[in-house]
């Protein structure tokens, strides 16, 4: 999934969900339920509220990657008792602390504008919280948005985010419970709940964005401007290297109205490209895109 984007087929999976509304309208019809209530079930789904979904998606991950990296930059500094800096967040952003007698308070500050080196321009704040025992093996961090926008879309909420030091891999962890809504510049609006896992597999420590593999899991759920709803679940986890803009391998399974079909990422491959399996097994190459054209 190439830092060269190509031109999402939006066109493709706008076929492929409008064919999972229908089938599960047709469902409905044959198990007796009249022709009205069948279609009743059936919704318009547009290919820009597709692409919507994965901006939403896209926009909750950076925004909890970006406040586990500040945690991660203060824990590494603490109990390693030594000068630690990731290079992650350019000069343009300022951090300031405020330490209570038991938390730090951290404000994470992009300005009018402050372009990331993964290309994505972020304005307003981030504000995170947490305890300031730096020792101990796990901690809650609470994130929540101010006047913040992500490429130009306005974005709010929040995520509580569980770290731990090590899990069973001996890898540090990261379990976000997000809660964001998004309006963006045309005036269109959705939302994305979920939790998810991000495992830290590779590149810890090492203060280069650059090498840092995660490797996530999780589900969640995405309304569109039209009250629709996808139920979206990772089946095998998707691993994501910073220095690609995609996710470069595993599954993600998406479902509506009670039909499913699942999102092979690849081979591990930085390109656009992705394989969609259909609900009656019959599988498409896709292209995808985030944000950029």
């Amino acid at each position: 999934m190439k830092k060269c984007l190509n031109q999402v087929n939006f066109t493709k999976i706008f076929t492929v969900l409008a064919a999972l509304t229908i089938l599960a309208a047709t469902s409905c019809s044959e198990n007796g339920a009249s022709d009205e209530e069948a279609l009743l079930t059936e919704e318009v789904i547009t290919a820009t509220e597709l692409k919507f979904s994965d901006e939403a998606e896209q926009i909750s991950e950076e925004v909890t990657a970006i406040a586990e990296d500040v945690y991660v930059t203060d824990e590494i500094s603490q109990t390693s008792k030594s000068d630690y800096a990731s290079d992650f967040l350019p000069d343009c952003v300022t951090i300031t602390t405020v330490v209570t007698s038991t938390t730090k308070e951290k404000t994470i500050d992009f300005g009018e504008g402050c372009e990331l080196p993964n290309g994505n321009v972020l304005s307003g704040i981030i504000q995170l919280s947490y305890e300031k025992d730096m020792e101990a093996a796990s901690k809650s961090l609470a994130l929540s948005l101010q006047n913040f926008t992500f490429n130009g879309v306005s974005v709010e909420g929040g995520a509580d985010i569980l770290r731990v030091r090590a899990n069973a891999n001996g890898n540090p962890q990261g379990t976000a419970n997000a809660d964001f809504s998004a309006t963006w510049p045309e005036g269109e609006t959705a939302s994305f709940t979920g939790t998810r896992t991000r495992e830290w597999i590779e590149g810890y420590g090492s203060g280069f964005w650059g090498d840092n593999v995660f490797l996530i899991t999780g589900n969640g759920t995405y309304t569109g401007k039209l009250g629709n709803v996808f139920s979206k679940v990772v089946t095998e986890p998707l691993r994501r290297e910073m220095a690609c803009r995609f996710i470069v391998s595993g599954v993600l399974d998406i479902s509506r109205n009670g039909a499913t079909a699942s999102l092979d990422f690849g081979d591990g491959s930085c390109d656009a490209k992705g394989v969609l399996t259909y609900p009656d097994g019959s599988s498409e190459e896709i292209f995808l895109r985030r944000f950029f054209k």
